[in-house]
C-alpha cells in the first residue's frame, strides 16, 4: 500500500476515534451507504466500517435492476411494487450514468401463467403505481409483433407478449457513489475494519474496531449504531433481526448468441420464477435463481446445478439457441438477505425491510431491495434523529445528484470502464481499493466482462502494485487471493492463469 493511502486511511480512521459520533453505521453495502450519505447530508456526525470491501456481499451481486418487481403484483404487494416504482425512478434521477431505462418483452403463453388480456391489464396497472409515468409506457403485442421483436422464441401456443420498463444500474457502482457522495458531505468510512463489540454507558456506545490490514485496534464513541451488514446481520454483537437467507446466481454470455432488440430485455418464466435476460454492453446478464442457503456467506459459490437451471430456462424460451457451460464467460453468486419466515417458497418471501429499535441507540436494518435503499435510508435516519432528539437538517437525497457530470465521467458507469492502468490508478487512490479483486470484480466488473480476465489478472495487479506500493511478496498473495475469488464464480480459472 502505497505511503499516500496509508496516511489516508490511519487519518480516516484516527478521525472515526477521535470524537463523539451521531451515527455508526456496521456495513457498507447498498443500504449502509445510503444512511451515511443521508446522515452526513442531514449534519449528523456519521461513521461506517466494514470488514470486507465496500459493496462485497449483496450489493455487487444483485440482477443490477431498478424495479418495481411485476410479479408482486400477482401476490398482491401493490405497496411493495408502489414503493419500488417510484424509487426506480428517483435513482434515474440522482444518478443518471446508473439508470438506464429498459424495456422488458414478457412473452405470454396458454398453459403458463396469466392469460394476454390481464397481462395488458398488469403492466398498465405497473404504470399506474409510478405515480402515473413510467419511463415510458407498457403495451401488448400479438403473437406476429413479439416474433419481430425476438425471432428465436418459442412459439408453442404463444399468446403474444406485453412489454413494460424497468432500468438497468451497476449495483457495486452505485454503491460506491453513494459512498463518494457521502464523504463529500462529510461522513468518516472505512472498509477492511471490523466492528469487534460494544458496550453502552451514560447514553454512548462504546466501540471497539479493527483495521484488518494492519490489526491495530481503535475505539470509536457514538450515540446511536445501525447495523446494515445484509447477510452477516445477524452475526454482529446486539443483533435481534433474523434473516432469510435465499442464493441467486447469474451468468454471462455474449450479445450474439441471443437476439434482443437495443434497449429491451426478456422476461422468461420457470415453474413460480420469473428470470431476466437482460442486454449489458456486448454481453447479455441471464438470471436468477432463489434457493435457501445456510452456510457462511463468505463461502457461496455458484454451482452446477444452478448453472443448469439458467441455461434450461433459456433453452425452453429460445429452443434454436442451445446455449452450453461452454458459452458461458462468467457468472457470479449472491445472498438475499430476507425478513425471515419460513413459510413458502424463497421467491414469494417478502421483499420488504424492517427498521427495528433493538435496543436504546441501537438499530438493525434488514429486507427490502436494492431499488428501494435510498428510502431505507431516509426512513431510518429520520427514526435515528428523532430518537436522539437532536436537530437536523431536511432529508435531501430524493433531490440533490450522487455525484456532478465530472465526478461520475469515465470512471463509473453500467458498462465497465475501459481496461487499462489509468483506471486502476484512479480506484487505488479515489476509491478505497485495497486489493486486486477490488479492483476486478468490483470497481470495475472487468471480471465479468472481459471473457479471458483471469488471465490479464498478473497485468492489473503489476498496475495496482506501482499505484498501491505493494512488495513482490504483496502482489503474490493478491494474485492468490483473486483466484480463489473467482474459484466461487464459473468458469473457474485454469491453473497458473
Amino acid at each position: 500500500m502505497s505511503t499516500t493511502y496509508q496516511e489516508k486511511r490511519k487519518s480516516t480512521l484516527s478521525q472515526l476515534a477521535g470524537e463523539t459520533l451521531d451515527l455508526l453505521v456496521i456495513g457498507g453495502g447498498i443500504v449502509g451507504s445510503g444512511v451515511a450519505r443521508d446522515a452526513a447530508m442531514r449534519g449528523l456526525r456519521i461513521g461506517l466500517v466494514d470488514r470486507y470491501d465496500f459493496a462485497y456481499g449483496t450489493s455487487s451481486r444483485s440482477s443490477r435492476l431498478l424495479h418495481g418487481g411485476l410479479r408482486y403484483l400477482e401476490q398482491g404487494r401493490v405497496g411493495l411494487v408502489h414503493e419500488s416504482s417510484v424509487e426506480k425512478k428517483v435513482v434515474h434521477k440522482i444518478a443518471p450514468h446508473l439508470g438506464q431505462p429498459l424495456g422488458f418483452m414478457f412473452p405470454v403463453y396458454k398453459v403458463n401463467g396469466f392469460p394476454l388480456w390481464m397481462m395488458r391489464i398488469g403492466v398498465k396497472m405497473y404504470d399506474l403505481l409510478c405515480n402515473g409515468k413510467n419511463f415510458k409506457p407498457s403495451r401488448g403485442f400479438t403473437v406476429k409483433e413479439t416474433l419481430e421483436h425476438l425471432p428465436q422464441i418459442n412459439t408453442n401456443e404463444l399468446r403474444g407478449s406485453v412489454r413494460y420498463y424497468d432500468a438497468l444500474t451497476s449495483d457495486a457502482r452505485l454503491t460506491l457513489d453513494t459512498l463518494r457522495s457521502a464523504v463529500k458531505h462529510g461522513a468518516h468510512i472505512s472498509n477492511y475494519t471490523r466492528f469487534i463489540d460494544s458496550k453502552r454507558e451514560n447514553g454512548i456506545w462504546t466501540c471497539e474496531i479493527e483495521d484488518t490490514l494492519t490489526g491495530e485496534k481503535y475505539t470509536v464513541k457514538t450515540r446511536a449504531i445501525l447495523n446494515a451488514a445484509g447477510p452477516w446481520l445477524e452475526k454482529i454483537p446486539h443483533s435481534e433481526i433474523k434473516l432469510r437467507l435465499t442464493k441467486g446466481i447469474h451468468i454471462v454470455v455474449d450479445r450474439k448468441r441471443i437476439h434482443v432488440d437495443e434497449g429491451e430485455a426478456v422476461t422468461m418464466v420457470e415453474g413460480k420464477r420469473i428470470l431476466f435476460l437482460i442486454p449489458w454492453g456486448e454481453r447479455l446478464i441471464i438470471g436468477t435463481t432463489d434457493t435457501d442457503y445456510d452456510a457462511r456467506p463468505e463461502d457461496v459459490k455458484v454451482d452446477l446445478e444452478d448453472i443448469d437451471y439458467v441455461l434450461h430456462t433459456v433453452n425452453t424460451t429460445f429452443p434454436t439457441v442451445k446455449l452450453t457451460r461452454e458459452d458461458i464467460i462468467s457468472s457470479w453468486v449472491g445472498l438475499r438477505p430476507l425478513i425471515a419466515n419460513r413459510d413458502g417458497s424463497p421467491s414469494s418471501t417478502s421483499r420488504a425491510h424492517q427498521i427495528k429499535l433493538v435496543e436504546e441507540g441501537w438499530w438493525d436494518i434488514a429486507g427490502g431491495k436494492l431499488t428501494t435503499y435510498r428510502l431505507m435510508a431516509e426512513q431510518a435516519v429520520t427514526k435515528i434523529v428523532k430518537s436522539l432528539g437532536i436537530s437536523a437538517k431536511a432529508c435531501r437525497t430524493k433531490e440533490e445528484p450522487l455525484l456532478t457530470p465530472e465526478e461520475a465521467a469515465t470512471y463509473s458507469g453500467i458498462i465497465p470502464t475501459a481496461y487499462g492502468e489509468a483506471a486502476v490508478k484512479h480506484y487505488v487512490e479515489n476509491e478505497w481499493a485495497i486489493s486486486l479483486a477490488d479492483v476486478i470484480m468490483r470497481r470495475t466488473s472487468w471480471h465479468f466482462y472481459i471473457p479471458d480476465m483471469p488471465s490479464r489478472a498478473a497485468e492489473v495487479g503489476a498496475w495496482m502494485a506501482a499505484a498501491a506500493g505493494w512488495t513482490p511478496e504483496r502482489l503474490a498473495s493478491e494474485l492468490k487471493h483473486y483466484a480463489e475469488e473467482a474459484a466461487k464464480t464459473y468458469p473457474a480459472p485454469k491453473a497458473g492463469a
